[in-house]
């Protein structure tokens, strides 16, 4: 105990579905270092593999002055055990995760749905402090979600709750992807994956833009290189983030509806589009919404940006290592 009281940093880990980031974070949230790894195409002894080796390049980086490790991943968790239950975007199924890191780092671990990670930072010091009702939806392959209701996470009857993107906002939409089984998800119609599959019809279609002659020049369509060109003016760029924008107003406008939330914050990687993804969310909402919640949420971009699992995930372990 002597040692996790007197340590410096935590670990915050945020796995996602096409890659990792670890941060050694200290009392002030300040990031000291960062291990980037791809998580694409890996099995699940890969992917722990990369958990690992991730969390030990930071903790070397800070000669060894860590607390504990907080892991946010994009998983139904089964909080009893610590248990990787399912992950609809990468191959984690029904594994004693917690207690597999516990061995490999030999320190105190914790490990938490990513989507709660990135909702606890912004609730305690990001765009929702001092809010106590908080949506977090965090925006990447996938659609993460978590909740702060009556000023604390909530996480359901087993840990599992708040899968957000996977509430259906077309019953007829296109199949959600990974191994989920629905059709019309959020996830399917608003995510970075979604973005990508946009762009590209749109593309198809109007071929004669600065996207399209990226594409021509071999450069791969991917979220970063939409967001990049629709700020530059790229009027299929833009066309298509303010698309998903709009699609992602129907789902909060449900989240408002049946939550009453202060504030919804966004978060994940296409968060990079900035009001372009924001202004048609927030019209969305409005024009779906009732009063008077619809008046009353602040729809706003994560303060820690896509880092905001990996922020969170640290706070996480900061709170073990205080028990």
């Amino acid at each position: 105990m002597a040692r996790t009281l007197a340590a410096r940093f935590t670990i915050g880990v945020d796995l996602g579905g096409t890659k990792l980031l670890a941060g050694a974070v200290d009392s002030d949230l300040s990031v000291h270092h960062r291990a980037l790894r791809p998580a694409l195409g890996l099995d699940q002894a890969g992917l722990v593999e990369s958990c690992v080796q991730a969390v030990e390049e930071a903790v070397e980086a800070v000669d060894g002055d860590v607390a504990a490790v907080g892991f946010g991943i994009p998983c139904l968790i089964d909080q009893r055990t610590g248990t990787a239950v399912m992950a609809v975007n990468l191959p984690l199924q029904d594994i004693p995760f917690r207690d597999i890191m516990v061995e490999r780092l030999g320190m105190p671990v914790t490990v938490d749905n990513d989507a709660n990670c990135a909702a606890l930072a912004e609730a305690r010091a990001g765009a929702g402090r001092g809010a106590s009702e908080l949506v977090m939806l965090t925006l990447g392959t996938g659609i993460g979600g978590g909740l702060v209701l009556g000023g604390e996470l909530y996480r359901g009857a087993l840990g599992a709750a708040a899968e957000l993107g996977h509430m259906v906002i077309d019953m007829d939409g296109p199949p959600c992807q990974g191994y989920c089984p629905n059709h019309g998800c959020l996830e399917s119609l608003a995510s970075g994956s979604a973005l990508v599959r946009e762009a590209s019809l749109a593309v198809a279609g109007r071929p004669d833009t600065p996207l399209g002659r990226a594409l021509e020049d071999g450069r791969p369509l991917t979220g970063p290189l939409i967001t990049e060109l629709a700020h530059d003016g790229d009027p299929v760029a833009r066309d298509v983030i303010a698309l998903i924008g709009r699609r992602l107003g129907v789902g909060i406008s449900n989240f408002v509806n049946v939550l009453n939330p202060e504030v919804v914050v966004i978060g994940g990687g296409v968060i990079a589009a900035g009001e372009m993804l924001l202004a048609p969310a927030r019209a969305e909402m409005l024009a779906r919404a009732l009063s008077p919640s619809r008046e009353f949420v602040r729809v706003e971009a994560a303060a820690f940006g896509a880092e905001s699992g990996m922020i969170g995930a640290s706070l996480m372990a900061r709170d073990l290592a205080a028990t």
